[in-house]
């Protein structure tokens, strides 16, 4: 996620507000002593005007606090590698089922995902009709039909602003050099094409989400091991780069520990153990000889310099006098 917001924040425009907005008056403060506040105010009389306070952000017509600026830090800087290995992870995430059901899509139809349909029937698609044959064959139109369904007026400001509508997000199609048949899909709602050279991450996961229904081009979808490579072979477009492996195969620890071949060679459980109570060792001299075995003799040694010492001083004491 921490990737993902980093790569979405690339894509945003600088925006500020008017540098005069808000304090574009005549106005000073008139100081104490007038049992109103020393907000400045509008200079003059005469006028509905006059007197208002001015600039302050609790002001009417006053400006904001903190005026944005266009030169506040827009973008940020996100490792090669971890872009890398975030796209590895919603490629593989794409291809689990509970999670493409997870983030809504309607994929309970489809015989298996992955969904990879071949060259020669995607390249045989022009128009749009023939590209909802073919999903409704595959038993994918039903994501689309889903996304159609969720259009809805945006809530907010929004809708004034060239966004008036939102709708969930449909299939993702990838494909492989530059293809035809991605002009046939374009019109149908919530539809995306990529390429396979260039995976974005933004698309593949929208809104940090992993599980994107994706429909691979076959020439595609061969293509990645030469792309990203494997867990034994290096990729041959990207410099030294190798597929992220898992240290655990399974990350299921409850599933290892009670499996049989772990509780086969653990020792039994122990019971009736009663824990050792803990002692000080500054105060219990037992715990303490256990720690330090000197510490007895020590401690005697420091008692006799002490009686030593008293001594000798009540001895220099009876002498002065």
């Amino acid at each position: 996620q921490i990737v993902w917001v980093g790569v979405s924040k690339n894509r945003r425009q600088p925006y500020a507000v008017k540098r005069y907005a808000g304090i574009n008056y005549s106005a000073r403060s008139w100081g104490t002593g007038r049992a109103v506040s020393r907000i400045p105010r509008v200079a003059g009389s005469g006028t509905h005007a006059a007197g208002q306070a001015a600039f302050g952000n609790m002001c009417r017509n006053g400006r904001m606090f903190s005026p944005t600026k266009t030169w506040r830090k827009w973008h940020r800087r996100v490792g090669k590698k971890q872009r890398r290995f975030a796209i590895c992870s919603a490629i593989a995430a794409s291809c689990v089922a509970p999670l493409l059901e997870a983030r809504g899509h309607k994929t309970s139809g489809l015989k298996e995902v992955p969904l990879v349909i071949s060259d020669a029937a995607l390249n045989g698609i022009s128009k749009t009709k023939d590209a909802v044959a073919m999903l409704k064959k595959v038993n994918a139109y039903a994501d689309i039909e889903a996304v159609s369904a969720s259009r809805h007026v945006r809530a907010g400001k929004g809708k004034w602003r060239n966004r008036r509508f939102k709708q969930k997000r449909g299939p993702l199609i990838i494909y492989d050099g530059k293809p035809n048949f991605t002009r046939a899909f374009r019109n149908l709602p919530g539809i995306e094409s990529c390429s396979v050279d260039s995976l974005n991450l933004l698309q593949m996961a929208p809104g940090s989400h992993l599980g994107r229904f994706c429909i691979w081009q076959e020439s595609a979808f061969k293509k990645l091991d030469s792309i990203y490579g494997s867990f034994t072979e290096k990729s041959t477009t990207k410099n030294s780069f190798v597929l992220p492996r898992s240290i655990l195969t399974n990350a299921d620890l409850g599933r290892i520990i009670n499996s049989d071949e772990i509780q086969s060679v653990i020792r039994p459980t122990q019971k009736n153990v009663k824990a050792k109570a803990k002692t000080n060792p500054l105060k219990n001299k037992a715990a303490m000889a256990e720690l330090n075995p000197f510490a007895a003799q020590r401690k005697a040694d420091q008692l006799a310099a002490n009686e030593k010492n008293t001594k000798a001083r009540r001895d220099g004491a009876v002498s002065a006098r």
